[in-house]
């Protein structure tokens, strides 16, 4: 019996619009659908009246699951992943069970969705040829100053995500060990209250204190020249 297919299946970020017709039809096609969380994936699936089962696969169960997962693959069924938004295994769940699918020889492949990294370099203004991203930032202002220390040579953006409540925090780590850097801010992307801001280090900062952010951040700064 053939295997079935794992698909990594891109959903979108905020706009729900931004969801591909090629996403559409692989969530209808597949017998189930792997999601980081079931009730938010299942908004999605009742927008565009999608009836797949779903399973949960999170950072806590991923190991179980994907051992089950693989498991229903090897024996014909097709699976789909996805997560909260954008791509799944970008900073979220996903890599055990695409490195054990892949392991027992089953096809894996990309329905490529919206990205948050890639939607704020567009929006930054900074050259794009080449940048770092970092995920999810250091809590403990100490590994926050060390991670930044090591930063003071790059010459390509950096791109990471940052929760609003520490937003401020990050901007004063940032003055404090890099200076007066360019730094921009994406906020809410795709969504109805979505806001770039862009300018200096204290710039940027000053904005923040003053009205302080709310909802999904993603931050980019040039730790060594212009952009």
């Amino acid at each position: 019996m053939a295997s079935g297919t794992l698909y990594l299946v891109g959903t979108p970020i905020g706009n729900l619009g931004d969801i591909t017709p090629r996403a559409l039809e692989t969530l209808k096609s597949v017998v189930v659908i792997a999601a980081e969380d079931t009730r938010r994936t299942g908004q999605l699936l009742k927008k565009f009246e999608i009836s797949t089962p779903m399973v949960s696969l999170h950072e806590h169960n991923e190991r179980t699951r994907a051992a089950e997962l693989v498991r229903r693959l090897q024996g014909g069924e097709s699976v789909a992943l996805v997560t909260d938004a954008g791509m799944p295994v970008v900073s979220d769940p996903g890599a055990f069970l695409v490195a054990q699918a892949a392991g027992a020889g089953v096809p894996v492949t990309a329905v490529p969705g919206a990205s948050a990294v890639v939607t704020a370099l567009a929006l930054s203004g900074f050259r794009g040829e080449k940048f770092r991203f970092e995920g999810f930032l250091p809590k403990k202002s100490a590994a926050m100053e060390r991670w930044l220390e090591g930063l003071a040579g790059e010459e390509a953006p950096v791109v990471c995500y940052e929760s609003p409540y520490r937003l401020t925090k990050t901007l004063e780590a940032i003055r404090k060990v890099l200076g007066e850097v360019p730094v921009v801010v994406a906020r809410e992307l795709t969504k109805m209250h979505e806001e770039v801001t862009r300018g200096s280090t204290s710039e940027v900062l000053k904005r923040y204190t003053e009205r302080p952010a709310k909802g999904e951040v993603t931050l980019i700064f040039c730790p060594k020249r212009e952009p």
